[in-house]
């Protein structure tokens, strides 16, 4: 087992913009999950003051910022985000080495610092609508190998580039998968997904799951379903 695995590998992306739902279901999820996701949707409606009553509950949290700006603009962004109390953020490797670095050196090295490589919504189709030619699981390596360079921690990934990665970055990168879906889930946006499972199975460090645990019947149970697949 890669040694930078949590106990807990689950994170749960809360994405609402009510504090008060958003507080409901952390606790209701938190005693079969590892952290808690917050996105941008949460993010713009509550800023710091709700990044600071979800930190209360005790959760590690990642705030899924995707900063992508000019190196200076992005250098303030983390700057401010990492003295909130938060685990991990993130921007967009896509911004490059110059705006990597000043990340880095303006977080400080008591957060976290990963990076987007290409988005799970997106395919090889979309990538080269807008001008990237190659593969999504090429420019995902190119991406990663970047985003190591310039001392980032690790990347945000699809679960089928996870090998790739570890080929070119080493077992010590971190690796946050999103489009997790348990077997038999909607996969809604998503278009490259894997089950818990699998992408832990294939090295992921932290599998976000959203929808198929805050938009269930249950959410407690379906964390707890997905906890116990994790250890069967």
């Amino acid at each position: 087992m890669n040694p930078s695995r949590f106990q807990n590998p689950v994170f749960v992306a809360i994405d609402t913009p009510d504090l008060d739902r958003a507080l409901a279901l952390a606790k209701a999820v938190g005693p079969h999950v590892g952290g808690l996701k917050l996105g941008l949707e949460f993010l713009t409606a509550r800023g710091p003051e709700g990044l600071a009553a979800m930190a209360k509950l005790g959760h590690p949290i990642f705030a899924d910022t995707k900063f992508h700006d000019i190196p200076n603009t992005v250098a303030g962004a983390a700057r401010e985000i990492a003295r909130l109390g938060i685990a991990i953020f993130n921007i967009h490797a896509s911004g490059g080495e110059a705006m990597m670095r000043a990340a880095r050196k303006a977080a400080g090295e008591g957060v976290k610092l990963i990076a987007v490589t290409v988005l799970t919504s997106l395919d090889d189709r979309d990538l080269d609508a807008v001008g990237q030619r190659g593969t999504a699981a090429e420019q995902v390596v190119r991406l990663a190998s970047l985003a190591q360079s310039c001392g980032l921690d690790g990347v945000v990934c699809s679960a089928h580039e996870i090998a790739a990665i570890r080929k070119a970055c080493g077992k010590d990168f971190l690796l946050v998968v999103p489009g997790i879906r348990p077997a038999g889930s909607d996969l809604a946006d998503q278009r490259r997904v894997m089950t818990p499972r699998e992408a832990l199975d294939a090295g992921a460090d932290i599998l976000v799951v959203g929808r198929p645990i805050t938009g269930a019947a249950d959410p407690t149970q379906a964390a707890r379903a997905i906890a116990e697949s994790l250890h069967g």
